[in-house]
C-alpha cells in the first residue's frame, strides 16, 4: 500500500487505487461485493443467487442491507479505536446506535428463518456472515451481541459450516472493546543540529545505554512456551464410568433398547464422577417453524464439540403442530455443568437448566424416555430426535 497500488498499471485496473482487485483474462474487476458477485456468476448452474427473479431481488437486498447498514456503522464504531481516523464520542455513539437498529432488524428477520433467502446458504449469507465476521472477532462482544439471540445463531451456525470454516478457521468471539486511542503528545520543538564534534559524544552515551546481552541459555530459557493448562475435568479424581464405553453401547445397540442400552447406561452411571442435567428452551414460542427449529437444534450441538470428550446429550423437538417444544437431557463430567462450556457455548443461555434427581423414580423414567426417544414423549409425538456423543 502507497507504492505499488500507485503505479500507472495499478491504477488502470482501479483508478483510485484500492484493494482488493480482481485480475480475469477478461479484465479486472473491483470493489468486494462487484468481485463477489461475479465469482458467484461465473459458474452458470451456481444456487449462490437463488432460483427465480425475487430470489435474486431478496438476495442483492440483503447485500445492499449488509453493507450499508451493517458493515459500515461497524467499522465507523472498530476503525477509531484502533487509531484509523479521528475517535469522536459523538460519531461513535451514533454509530453502535445505527448498528444495534440494523442488528435488530436482521434479528427479526431470522427469528423465522434459518438463511437470509430460501433454505440454502446464498451470497447474501456469504457477504453478511463476513460483514459480521468483523464485528464479533473485533468488538462486538458477548453483552452487546446478547441482545440479539437469531443474530448470534445464526453467525454461529454459518461460520461453523465446512465452508467458511475452511476460510475463517475457528473463530472466537471478542472479549474486550477495543480502548480509546491515547491522545498524542504535543510534537517537541525540534533541537539545532549538533555540531560535528558534539557527535562522538552523543554516540558514547548511546552506547552506554545499552544493556548488556544476555546469555544465550537465559534467551532460550525465556522463549520456552507454556505448557498448555489442563480442564479442570481431566484433574478430577478417576470416575468407573468411562465415556466412550457408554458412547459405544449406545450406538451399537439396535434391538431391546430399554433392556440392554438403558439398563446398561445405569450400570455403568457414576453419580459422584458425572451429573446429569434437564434443559428446556427458554423461547418456544418463537419454534413456529419445523425446519429452523430443527437447524437451531443442529447448530447448538456443533457449538458444543468443545465438550464432546466430557459429554453426552439428546435433544427432543417435540409437538406436531407449532409452536415447537425443544427439551434435552445432558450427561457432564463433575457435579456442575462445565464452566468452560458456559462461557463458549452462547446457546447456554437460551435453556433453563435443572439437575436430575435421581433418587426421584419419575426423573430416572423421564431420563429413560429422553434416552431411547421415546414417543409419544410427556403426551406429544416427537418431530425430531438428535444425539450428540
Amino acid at each position: 500500500m502507497g507504492v505499488s497500488n500507485k503505479t500507472p498499471e495499478f491504477l488502470k485496473m482501479n483508478p483510485i487505487g484500492k484493494v482488493p482487485v480482481l485480475e480475469t483474462p477478461e479484465g479486472p474487476v473491483f470493489e468486494s461485493n462487484a468481485i463477489a458477485r461475479y465469482v458467484a456468476r461465473v459458474k452458470e448452474d451456481n444456487t449462490l443467487y437463488g432460483s427465480s427473479s425475487i430470489d435474486y431481488g431478496h438476495i442483492e437486498q440483503w447485500i445492499d442491507f449488509s453493507s450499508l447498514e451493517i458493515d459500515a456503522n461497524i467499522g465507523r464504531w472498530f476503525y477509531p479505536r484502533k487509531g484509523f481516523g479521528p475517535y469522536l464520542p459523538p460519531a461513535e455513539e451514533a454509530a453502535i446506535s445505527s448498528l444495534k437498529r440494523a442488528l435488530g432488524a436482521l434479528n427479526t428477520h431470522l427469528a423465522t428463518n434459518t438463511y437470509l433467502v430460501g433454505h440454502t446458504v446464498t451470497l447474501a449469507d456469504i457477504i453478511t456472515t463476513c460483514n459480521l465476521y468483523l464485528g464479533f472477532t473485533n468488538i462486538m462482544i458477548k453483552s452487546f451481541t446478547s441482545e440479539f439471540p437469531h443474530v448470534e445463531r445464526y453467525f454461529w451456525t454459518l461460520v461453523n459450516q465446512p465452508n467458511f470454516r475452511k476460510i475463517l478457521g475457528q473463530v472466537k468471539q471478542a472479549d474486550a472493546v477495543p480502548p480509546v486511542p491515547s491522545a498524542k503528545k504535543p510534537a517537541q520543538p525540534k533541537e539545532s543540529k549538533p555540531k560535528a564534534k558534539d557527535e562522538p559524544k552523543k554516540e558514547a552515551k548511546k552506547e552506554a545505554k545499552k544493556e548488556p546481552e544476555k546469555p544465550k541459555a537465559e534467551e532460550e530459557e525465556e522463549e520456552a512456551p507454556k505448557p498448555k493448562p489442563k480442564n479442570p475435568l481431566d484433574l478430577l479424581p478417576p470416575s468407573k464410568m468411562v465415556l466412550d464405553e457408554w458412547k459405544r453401547l449406545y450406538s451399537n445397540t439396535k434391538t431391546n433398547f430399554r433392556e440392554v442400552a438403558i439398563k446398561g447406561f445405569w450400570d455403568m452411571y457414576d453419580p459422584e464422577g458425572y451429573s446429569l442435567w434437564f434443559c428446556d428452551y427458554k423461547y418456544n414460542d418463537e419454534n413456529t417453524v419445523s425446519f429452523v427449529t430443527m437447524n437451531k437444534v443442529g447448530g447448538f450441538l456443533q457449538r458444543m464439540d468443545l465438550a464432546r470428550k466430557y459429554a453426552f446429550g439428546k435433544m427432543l423437538v417435540i409437538g406436531s403442530e407449532p409452536p415447537f417444544k425443544v427439551k434435552g437431557l445432558w450427561l457432564f463430567r463433575g457435579q456442575e455443568i462445565p464452566k468452560f462450556v458456559m462461557d463458549e457455548c452462547y446457546d447456554m443461555e437460551l435453556y433453563e437448566w435443572s439437575k436430575v434427581d435421581i433418587s426421584d423414580e419419575n426423573q430416572k423414567e423421564r431420563v429413560n424416555q429422553m434416552i431411547e426417544d421415546h414417543e409419544p414423549f410427556e403426551g406429544e409425538s416427537l418431530l425430531d430426535a438428535k444425539c450428540f456423543k
